[in-house]
């Protein structure tokens, strides 16, 4: 069973940072590819950093030079190091694994960036 559980969010002010966790279970961890999202109020669910199996990345135009993916495979971990934090950062964040055709979520963290 597929499990991915994020941590790591909360309240910071703006031009700060933050960095999220997410532990996944159940895969070959090493073998995918993983992402972050996340879902502001109002908005869509936009897909903000993704590292592959091999460790390559990408981001959004968004967060580009401010956001940072990183994986460890030992810990079946990824985290999102999030700095020069904007209140348009505010947002839920969400891991994600796609397997085959599924895409696997976890219950999201909070980040909200307001003085």
């Amino acid at each position: 069973q597929v499990q991915l559980v994020e941590s790591g969010g909360g309240l910071v002010q703006p031009g700060g940072s933050l960095r999220l966790s997410c532990a996944a279970t159940g895969i070959m961890f090493a073998t995918y590819g993983m992402g972050w999202y996340r879902q502001g109020p109002g908005k869509q669910r936009e897909l903000v950093a993704g590292v592959s199996g091999g460790g390559s990345t990408n981001y959004a135009d968004s967060v580009k030079g401010r956001f940072t993916i990183s994986r460890d495979n030992a810990k079946n971990t990824v985290y999102l190091q999030m700095n020069s934090l904007k209140p348009e950062d505010t947002a839920v964040y969400y891991c994600n694994v796609r397997i085959v055709w599924v895409n696997y979520w976890g219950q999201g963290t909070q980040v909200t960036v307001s003085s």
